[in-house]
């Protein structure tokens, strides 16, 4: 059971690939305004940023340099914070996403563990707004380990599905991975697990046990609060942020990443745990 003496680790998703100001205002695009909304973030409970690098025109980007503008603004306006880049990409080369990787050392890195469909899909419509295969292959997933373990990065592993679980098995038999591992249950994406606190339990079971592993919940649109207070419940980690949902448990538009990671907090607190501190968190995932 969860408890107060229980820290639970509070990431927030700054601002993803796919979405833009026309969709949500907050959405920040240059450098300047990451580290505001990290702040805003930070201020409220969030010990770990998770960054996916934009141009300052919000264009999406792989370059060393967005990466760089964006962590140092970010690095400047808050005390302390763990830096978790994206790695995942669609018709990006392995050797770009690992080359920001290697030029800045981020804390963490998210790593995808297993090849998908993703999509999303309108019953509106009756038709994919976009469906797409993501590559995460064995040869993919161990290029990326075998350079965040050369650079000292501690990979975050992104699972859409509970057979990505499994897929630590080997990489752990290989000795690849090292304890404390750090798991997320992405949920909610067309393609994946579907996003009940039922799949949640059951995906957490099949986290390897040991060594003060942990695993969070990343929850897509709005059934992301279910999860969430799942999660709490179970004694896992959370994350929020503009990457994720756009709304508020009422439905109202956040008007910012401060007021999702409030709402988690506050979900987290009812739940009877606290968030932790950076420092926390730096200890819970070996960082």
């Amino acid at each position: 059971m969860s408890r107060f003496e229980d820290p639970c680790i509070v990431t927030c998703s700054i601002s993803g690939a796919v979405a833009n100001r026309d969709q949500c205002p907050a959405i920040p695009y240059t450098p300047e305004e990451y580290a505001a909304e990290a702040k805003r973030a930070v201020d409220e409970g969030c010990s770990m940023i998770h960054i996916h690098a934009r141009t300052p025109d919000g264009v999406p980007s792989f370059e060393v340099e967005d990466f760089r503008a964006i962590t140092e603004a970010i690095r400047g306006a808050v005390d302390d914070v763990i830096v978790n880049y994206s790695t995942g990409a669609i018709g990006v080369p392995i050797e770009q996403r690992i080359q920001y990787l290697r030029e800045l050392r981020p804390d963490v890195a998210a790593l995808n563990m297993g090849s998908m469909n993703y999509a999303k899909y309108s019953s509106k419509r009756k038709d994919f707004v976009f469906k797409t295969v993501f590559e995460n292959s064995f040869d993919t997933i161990i290029e990326f380990v075998t350079a965040m373990n050369e650079l000292g990065i501690r990979p975050e592993h992104e699972c859409f599905d509970s057979g990505h679980v499994a897929n630590l098995d080997p990489l752990l038999d290989m000795g690849l991975l090292s304890a404390p591992l750090q798991v997320s249950c992405v949920m909610g994406v067309t393609g994946g697990i579907r996003p009940t606190p039922k799949n949640l339990a059951h995906m957490a079971e099949q986290v390897p046990d040991g060594d003060g592993s942990n695993w969070g919940v990343i929850g897509i649109s709005r059934g992301q609060w279910a999860l969430i207070a799942a999660a709490a419940a179970l004694g896992g980690n959370v994350r929020a942020g503009l990457e994720d949902n756009f709304y508020l448990p009422n439905g109202e538009m956040a008007r910012s990443n401060g007021d999702l990671i409030a709402k988690a907090r506050e979900i987290v607190e009812n739940a009877g745990r606290r968030v932790a501190t950076v420092g926390e968190a730096r200890e819970l995932l070996g960082v």
